[in-house]
């Protein structure tokens, strides 16, 4: 089955004065599979905004192609691309939303523009508020709601038109904690019983583990990495996915923890990796057990993710240099394994 979106070498460059300019999507391979949802993360200047916006023809590529349910975006004319954003829905940081129009007002807005008849309208724009649970506050203005509520505004617009896919950029940023799951919990049900493909862009890592299938990170307008969520996460190959991982299981020790720890432990340390993979953990329990070498745990952090662990655990090692060497290279034959402020295992 052809994915319902395509990136092919897709490139996008800004011009800026004097010749210069921003290379913000570069040269993307990326495909989206029918019904996923796919988060896209990385941080400022990534380039995840620019790429999203290359889905729905926002932004056309200066090179290569996208292809989105089977038409090249660059290849449709004026008509064309009006049928393809009417078929994407978007949701934003800010809402984006009309505060002299009603909730009920501001969802129809897209039908009305799409000719719909008032009755129609009317039945449609219901349909939708009872959907995502505001139905009582069809006659409040935006500024009278809370920034969930604004945002369940938001995502029953853009399913007006019920469009296949749903783009949602940075779209529980401006959320507390709590509104943040619901509005994800919302998503989930979008896909799931709509059938709706969804693209998330964000720079927050708890977003992708909550509610993704899949996940590409970006890093200077490029992807880097890209595949199934626990896979990305357990065994990061890049740099900056590791990073992104550190920064939400805050299990690598910081440099002013590892001084700290460094005051109480003198051993050498090595921190490995840990992931759902049985071999893999027995591996670990049997090398600790039958190597002459005595380990402690100083640091780490496990968490879950589609109920499979992953993490890594800090640990000192004392003993014989012979012996702690060929431990480590033990358990580099199973896992990842970096030995702190010394060298890359594996």
């Amino acid at each position: 089955m052809a994915p319902v979106i395509s990136f092919r070498g897709a490139t996008k460059a800004f011009p800026g004065p004097r010749g210069s300019g921003v290379l913000a999507v570069d040269h993307v391979d990326l495909d989206i599979e029918d019904g996923e949802i796919t988060g896209v993360i990385g941080y400022s200047g990534a380039g995840k905004s620019t790429l999203v916006r290359m889905i729905n023809a926002l932004e056309l590529p200066t090179a290569g192609t996208i292809a989105v349910g089977g038409r090249v975006t660059g290849e449709l004319g004026e008509r064309g691309l009006r049928e393809l954003r009417s078929e994407v829905g978007m949701i934003f940081q800010q809402f984006n939303l009309f505060s002299s129009r009603t909730v009920a007002g501001n969802v129809g807005y897209p039908l009305r523009i799409a000719g719909w008849p008032g009755e129609r309208r009317r039945q449609r724009v219901a349909e939708l508020l009872d959907f995502v649970g505001i139905s009582d506050k069809a006659r409040q203005f935006p500024p009278q709601l809370s920034g969930g509520q604004k945002q369940r505004v938001g995502i029953a617009r853009a399913l007006a038109t019920s469009p296949r896919i749903l783009l949602a950029d940075e779209a529980t940023s401006a959320l507390d904690p709590e509104t943040t799951l619901d509005v994800l919990a919302l998503l989930k049900r979008i896909n799931r019983e709509l059938g709706t493909t969804i693209v998330v862009i964000t720079h927050e890592m708890e977003v992708v583990s909550s509610i993704c299938d899949k996940v590409a990170v970006m890093e200077r307008g490029r992807v880097i990495e890209h595949g199934p969520v626990y896979d990305v996460f357990a065994d990061p190959q890049e740099p900056a996915t590791r990073r992104f991982v550190h920064s939400v299981l805050h299990d690598r020790p910081s440099d002013e923890t590892l001084a700290r720890l460094r005051e109480h432990f003198a051993g050498r340390m090595v921190t490995v990796w840990v992931r759902d993979d049985a071999g893999a953990r027995a591996a670990l329990s049997g090398a600790l057990a039958a190597h002459d070498v005595h380990s402690t745990i100083v640091y780490g952090g496990i968490r879950e993710l589609a109920e499979k662990p992953f993490g890594s655990i800090t640990f000192e090692l004392t003993g014989d240099d012979g012996a702690i060497d060929a431990l480590v290279a033990d358990l580099a034959a199973h896992t990842r394994v970096e030995e702190i402020a010394a060298r890359m295992v594996s």
